[in-house]
C-alpha cells in the first residue's frame, strides 16, 4: 500500500497513476469533501479510481509501505511538526521542489531534522500533473541513499511512470529546486518579448548557476545533467503548464500574476542567501529574487545582466 500526504494536483495525479497501475493507494488532503466527490478542482475532468481510498487522518497512512509527501516545500517543515508527526517512523519520499526559507535546507534535511527515522527519498524530474494523471509516459528520478531504494523504485513505478534511481540526493534536490528559479526568468524573457535567442542564452547561463551551487554543496555534475536537473529545466522553461514559467511570463508582460503556489519565488530568495554564504555568484537567481519582490523592473534587470563584466564562458 502506498500513502500520499497532500491532495493537490501532483499528489492526486500520483494517486491516479499508481492506483491505475494496480497499487492500493491511501490519499490524505485537507479538503474534507474529496472522499465524496472523487474528483479534484486541481485536475478538472480526472476522477480517482477505485484503488484510491481517501482518508480523513494522516495517521491512516502509517501502515503504508512508503508515504509520498506531496506538499509545497515551504509547508513541509510545519506539516512534519504538526499533522505529520505520526509519519516520522515511516519510509518517506518527498515530492516537493525547493529550498526551505527558514533553514536553507532541502527536503531530505528537513525530514531528518523533524525526526524522521525511516528510509528517506526524493522524487523529482520533468513532469506535469496532468500528464501523469492521464497515463502519459513520464520518467522521474528517485534519489535515496537507503538500502530499500530499489524496493521503493519498484513499488512506485508503473507502465507509464518510469523511475530511475540515484544516491545523489543533494543533486536531485537542487536540480528540482533551482530549475524553478530559471523557469521564472525564462518566462520573464518570453513575456517581455525579448526573443528565443535570449531565452536560450538565459536557460544556458541559468543551468551554469545551478551547477555552481549544486557542486559546491557536494552534488555530482552528472545528476544535474540528468532528469532531475537538465530534464526538468527543459520542461519548465518551455511550457506554460509550468506555474513558474507562467508566473515569469506575467511578470515580463506586466500583467497580473495568478494566485497559486509558485515554488520558484521562495526558492529564488533562499538560493541567493545560500549562494552568498558560499561566496558563489548567481546573477540570474539574484535578478529573479529582486523581480518577484518588485524591487526592480524587467528593463533594468536586463540592463544589469547584459552589462556584467565580460568573462570566459566556463566560469
Amino acid at each position: 500500500m502506498i500513502g500520499i500526504a497532500g491532495a493537490g494536483a501532483f499528489g492526486t495525479a500520483l494517486a491516479i497513476a499508481l492506483a491505475s497501475g494496480g497499487r492500493e493507494v491511501r490519499l490524505w488532503g485537507r479538503d474534507p469533501d474529496l472522499a465524496q466527490r472523487r474528483d479534484s478542482a486541481r485536475l478538472p475532468g480526472m476522477v480517482l479510481p477505485e484503488g484510491v481510498r481517501v482518508v480523513e487522518n494522516v495517521s491512516n497512512l502509517v501502515e503504508s509501505t512508503v508515504v509520498l509527501l506531496t506538499l509545497p516545500m515551504q509547508q513541509l517543515r510545519p506539516f512534519l511538526a504538526s499533522e505529520g508527526q505520526p509519519l516520522l517512523n515511516s519510509d518517506l519520499v518527498a515530492c516537493c521542489k525547493g529550498i526551505d526559507l527558514t533553514t536553507l535546507k532541502g527536503p531530505a534535511a528537513v525530514m531528518r531534522e523533524a525526526g524522521a527515522s525511516g528510509q528517506l527519498g526524493m522524487l523529482t524530474g520533468p513532469s506535469f500533473a496532468f500528464d501523469i494523471a492521464r497515463g502519459l509516459p513520464t520518467a522521474l528520478t528517485l534519489a535515496s541513499t537507503g538500502n530499500r531504494a530499489e524496493a521503493m523504485q519498484t513499488v512506485l513505478s508503473t507502465q507509464s511512470l518510469r523511475l530511475y534511481r540515484t544516491d545523489d540526493v543533494v543533486g536531485a534536490e537542487l536540480g528540482g529546486a533551482l530549475k524553478n528559479v530559471i523557469a521564472i526568468a525564462a518566462g520573464v524573457v518570453c513575456g517581455a518579448g525579448l526573443g528565443d535567442s535570449a531565452r536560450a542564452a538565459l536557460i544556458t547561463r541559468g543551468y551554469a548557476e545551478m551547477q555552481r551551487l549544486a557542486l559546491a554543496l557536494g552534488a555530482r555534475a552528472e545528476t544535474l545533467a540528468g532528469l532531475s536537473g537538465l530534464g526538468d529545466l527543459i520542461l519548465t522553461c518551455t511550457s506554460t503548464q509550468s506555474r513558474n514559467f507562467a508566473h515569469g511570463m506575467a511578470l515580463g508582460a506586466g500583467t497580473p500574476v495568478a494566485q497559486a503556489t509558485v515554488e520558484g519565488v521562495a526558492t529564488a530568495r533562499a538560493a541567493v542567501r545560500l549562494a552568498e554564504t558560499l561566496g558563489i555568484e548567481m546573477p540570474v537567481a539574484a535578478m529573479v529574487a529582486r523581480l518577484v519582490a518588485d524591487e526592480i523592473g524587467v528593463a533594468e534587470a536586463v540592463r544589469q545582466l547584459m552589462s556584467r563584466p565580460l568573462k570566459q564562458e566556463q566560469e
